[in-house]
């Protein structure tokens, strides 16, 4: 759940200091002769005296109108400044215009934020007090309904939910469902109170150092707001701890931009310079402890996870139907004498029990077998196998394990957590 915490921002300022060196020569003294032998100058005429100022101010005027003729009825540029160094070449400055591009993304995409307020019992009476506060974007309508997507940290805990658009008007919003491991949720609201829908881009076409531009509410107080940057990576994968018991035990697949994502930001949307929305931030993933990193759910990701939310009300997580253990948490004597585990494996995920009739079962998997590689990738922890099975869309995963010291490989299909096949 969003929290309102107003964090504590430090600025450095930096000086700059100039220095001009200036050399001073020496002049020189000539003896004058003297006063017995000086000649007596005679006093020029009228005429004698103005006639070297004339001539000089015509050659100053020539000059003059020579150097600025090239510059007469040009057009003007965007230098804003010009400095000279201590060496004397000039150093020109351009002023800085306005990115239409960003702006007009910006025009587009905001009216389908929203701001999403969290109610919640305040355990003293039986009326609703607001407990949180986040953000939301307007992804669909149909008919009657309009549905927007959220975090589930947002509306976690909720006994009522409502929404304020883009120009302050508010609706009360019906959670559709949400999910814990990808931190997604969807209401629904009424669809005549609905400004504008969002439109999808594509996560997948973005590249590093890319613009892109977040809009929500942080802070919980400050709507509408837009901060941009860049693509830092296309894909990080940020242990998330999704049951909230202190231990990750996921690995989330996120953009990384270092686009400010604050408090109250998360669930808004994440857009390109089209306007079209590509991720879905998230401040439960973020640190609190750094700045220019934030993290957003690829839009490519959560569309169809945000698609069974909507029609089911959850998500269907993807399992092999058994209980698992990190080889880390055993002590080497353990897992060399009671595992049989050679000296070398010193990475893995201990099968502690198996599900009857579950698709481990199914493929031959036992207890005290060590997973060791899933799909070709090596596998240090339970969070690496269940990433995996996330991410795999083919229904079926190659495991490959240790056995009495033996490496065997076998084909297992993957099961929903209610022990359906996907």
């Amino acid at each position: 759940m969003e929290r309102n915490d107003r964090p504590t921002e430090s600025n450095e300022s930096n000086r700059h200091e100039d220095w001009l060196d200036t050399e001073l020569g020496s002049s020189e003294h000539r003896q004058e002769p003297s006063r017995a032998t000086q000649p007596q100058p005679t006093r020029p005429s009228f005429v004698g005296r103005m006639f070297p100022g004339f001539v000089g101010g015509v050659i100053g005027a020539v000059l003059t109108g020579a150097i600025a003729f090239p510059f007469i009825d040009q057009a003007p540029t965007n230098v804003s400044d010009t400095n000279v160094t201590s060496e004397g070449s000039p150093v020109q400055t351009t002023s800085t215009t306005t990115d239409s591009l960003v702006t007009d993304a910006v025009a587009t995409a905001q009216p389908a934020v929203v701001t999403v307020n969290n109610f919640a019992s305040n355990g003293l009476s039986n009326e609703s007090v607001e407990a949180g506060v986040g953000s939301g974007v307007i992804y669909k309508k149909d008919g009657d309904s309009a549905y927007i997507v959220t975090n589930h940290h947002v509306v976690n805990g909720a006994d009522r939910l409502t929404v304020t658009f883009n120009d302050g008007s508010t609706a009360d919003a019906k959670l559709m469902g949400s999910d814990a491991t990808y931190d997604l949720a969807v209401l629904e609201v009424d669809a005549d109170k609905v400004p504008s829908v969002i439109t999808i881009g594509k996560s997948s076409e973005l590249k590093p150092g890319q613009t892109v531009i977040a809009i929500g509410n942080p802070l919980g107080q400050f709507e509408n707001s837009v901060t941009r940057g860049v693509v830092s990576s296309t894909s990080r994968f940020v242990p998330v701890d999704t049951d909230e018991n202190g231990q990750a035990d996921f690995n989330a697949e996120v953009i990384q931009t270092d686009a400010a994502i604050n408090p109250g930001n998360s669930g808004g949307a994440l857009i390109n310079e089209s306007g079209q929305l590509v991720g879905i931030n998230s401040m439960k993933i973020a640190t609190d402890s750094v700045e220019g990193v934030g993290f957003s759910i690829p839009v490519d990701i959560a569309l169809p996870l945000i698609n069974q939310i909507e029609q089911t009300g959850e998500v269907n997580h993807p399992s092999l139907g058994v209980s698992l253990r990190d080889v880390s948490e055993f002590p080497p004597g353990y897992l060399t004498e009671q595992i049989n585990l050679p000296e070398s494996v010193t990475a893995g995920t201990i099968i502690v029990e198996v599900q009857a009739n579950s698709s481990a079962a199914r493929a031959g998997l036992e207890a005290r077998d060590v997973i060791v590689k899933i799909n070709d990738q090596a596998v240090s922890s339970f969070i690496d196998l269940r990433s995996e099975l996330i991410r795999d869309t083919d229904g079926t995963v190659t495991i490959e394990y240790v056995r009495d010291g033996k490496t065997e490989t076998v084909d297992v299909e993957i099961q929903n957590a209610n022990g359906d096949a996907l």
